[in-house]
């Protein structure tokens, strides 16, 4: 009912009734910021900046009240201003507060919680207030808000890296002083503040999906399909009227041109096409998990909607104009080119206990029949008890083993005697059809050595979920990749895979920049309109759930 209450006063214009003696206590010509930066030396001690003195009754009754936590850019910039009031004049609150009150009241369209910015506060105190105190406190009152809400829409409510280190991901926040002069400099500020939120068509695209499954669970959200036998193309049985309607509520195309109870034609491809928007095998068949995609209550996907809001506000509303997008809960990629998909590959991630980080980066280079490199983990936690048990485990797999840069040979070697805290070995395996990278490989150098490669495991690209690495992301069809991200070095049909049947260790470097982003997103909405699901393979979904709990129930900046 407060909400509703607030939108009244907001649509109403909320004309104050104290407009006449606020007109007394700001009026006055405000001061000009002194300019000009005096010259220090490295060994001077840098004088605090020299503000304007306050010349109304509320610009000292401003300048009182700021205390030590209040932002520093914000202090500075009400410093610069005299400490005159941003929110209202003596005409009363300026339009641009009404505009600002009433964008926070409505921040649960951006799946934010408007109670984080006490809009209904906010108008009650501009209401109650009279004395120069009173307005001082509601101008920084709404200043911290603002600045706030500017904040969360914008770069999130939490810190990415905060909440799970394998996020790295560090969105830049806004520096209040800048927020704030832009915000005084805009002609529209209607659009000012539908800037503030990302201006990317994923997120736009998710925001209005969001509203209409809103709506549903207004509505009564979706129908239940009953349990039963594994339904199957041909079958006949009473539930399929029901899977139906439950197919038309979430518009997938053609359940609605389907009639009978005979579980075939386009009931069928419309199943299917429901098990590709939630990472399903498309195979038309009704069985334990498509059954449970279909009854998930429609809460459950409105939170995790909500989640992936929150993941579109960590990512840069640019990611390049040629750029690599690996979603590791979709555990697929592609590659983009001046805004359009130009290749789409399936991808094998890492397991739940080698789950692969996120982060943006940069392609340097590609290496074709590369040496595998055995990590150190892996060398003492799966070769080495291997090779305690038989010397000749590596053998005829292209493995060396190297001491101190010398190659030893591996029947030679006590390997008793060592473990995982002493092993002064490095394994090497050579180019070849073995090799566990394959015959290709992307790189990306970063500190978590995750990098793009092939493999000799071709069978895992079949499965629907492929979380099955120690980290590293291994592509179905690597030299098609190849083909378009090297096509400015050389777009001969096939040469790369001349290259490859070479058996030479190859490095190429690509002749533009290609970004690399790394991304985990277990809901959005595609172009063509189609709502995608995926399961949290992760756990990470639960992680953020629990962090945005606590920012919903708790004014954090």
């Amino acid at each position: 009912m407060a909400c509703i209450r607030f939108r009244r006063l907001a649509a109403a214009g909320l004309v104050l009734t104290t407009a006449l003696a606020l007109s007394d206590l700001v009026s006055g010509v405000r001061a000009e910021a002194q300019s000009g930066t005096p010259q220090v030396s490295e060994t001077q001690i840098v004088p605090p900046p020299v503000f304007p003195e306050p010349e109304t009754p509320i610009a000292k009754a401003i300048q009182q009240a700021i205390t030590s936590d209040l932002a520093d850019g914000l202090t500075i910039y009400y410093g610069k201003r005299g400490y005159a009031p941003i929110w209202f004049d003596e005409n009363g609150l300026t339009e641009n507060a009404h505009l600002t009150i009433a964008a926070m009241a409505a921040a649960n369209d951006h799946a934010l919680n408007p109670d984080n910015y006490l809009p209904i506060e906010l108008v009650e105190m501009s209401e109650a207030a009279r004395t120069p105190d009173e307005w001082a406190q509601f101008d920084l009152q709404l200043s911290v808000q603002f600045l706030r809400y500017a904040t969360h829409l914008s770069s999130g409510r939490v810190q990415p890296n905060s909440i799970n280190k394998a996020l790295n991901l560090f969105p830049d926040r806004p520096e209040p002083e800048e927020l704030f002069e832009t915000a005084a400099k805009a002609t529209e500020f209607s659009a000012f503040l539908d800037s503030l939120a990302p201006q990317s068509d994923n997120y736009a695209r998710l925001k209005r999906r969001l509203a209409q499954y809103r709506q549903n669970a207004a509505e009564g959200g979706f129908t239940e399909v009953p349990d039963g036998d594994v339904l199957k193309p041909g079958m006949t049985d009473p539930r399929v009227e029901v899977l139906r309607t439950r197919l038309m509520e979430e518009d997938i195309p053609g359940a609605a041109a389907h009639s009978g109870d005979v579980y075939d034609g386009t009931l069928v491809e419309a199943v299917k096409t429901f098990q590709e928007h939630n990472g399903l095998e498309t195979d038309g068949v009704i069985g334990k998990n498509t059954l449970e995609r279909l009854n998930i209550p429609l809460l459950d996907k409105l939170i995790q909607m909500e989640l992936n809001m929150e993941r579109r506000r960590w990512m840069p509303d640019d990611p390049g104009s040629f750029y690599v997008f690996v979603n590791l809960a979709d555990q697929n990629l592609k590659v983009v080119r001046n805004g359009k998909t130009i290749h789409t590959a399936r991808v094998v991630v890492g397991k739940p206990y080698h789950a692969t980080p996120v982060f943006s980066d940069e392609l340097e280079y590609v290496e074709i029949n590369p040496y595998w490199n055995v990590p150190y983990s892996i060398a003492t936690k799966e070769y080495l008890p291997k090779l305690k048990r038989n010397p000749s485990a590596l053998s005829g797999k292209n493995f060396r083993v190297f001491q101190n840069d010398r190659e030893v040979a591996a029947t030679q070697v006590a390997w008793n005697n060592y473990s995982g805290g002493h092993f002064p070995f490095r394994l090497r395996q050579d180019p070849g059809d073995d090799n566990a990278l394959g015959r290709i490989k992307f790189m990306f150098p970063n500190s978590f050595n995750i990098y793009i490669h092939d493999t000799p495991s071709k069978s895992l690209f079949t499965r629907s979920e492929r979380a099955f690495s120690h980290g590293c992301i291994r592509v179905s069809n690597p030299f098609a990749l190849a083909d378009v991200l090297l096509e400015h070095v050389n777009a001969t049909p096939g040469h790369w895979e001349k290259i490859r049947d070479s058996r030479e260790r190859t490095i190429v470097k690509p002749k533009t920049r290609i970004r690399v982003h790394l991304t985990y997103l277990t809901a959005w909405m595609n172009k063509d309109g189609s709502t995608h699901f995926r399961n949290d393979i992760y756990g990470r979904d639960k992680v953020l759930l629990e962090a945005l709990r606590t920012a919903m129930t708790k004014n954090l900046y």
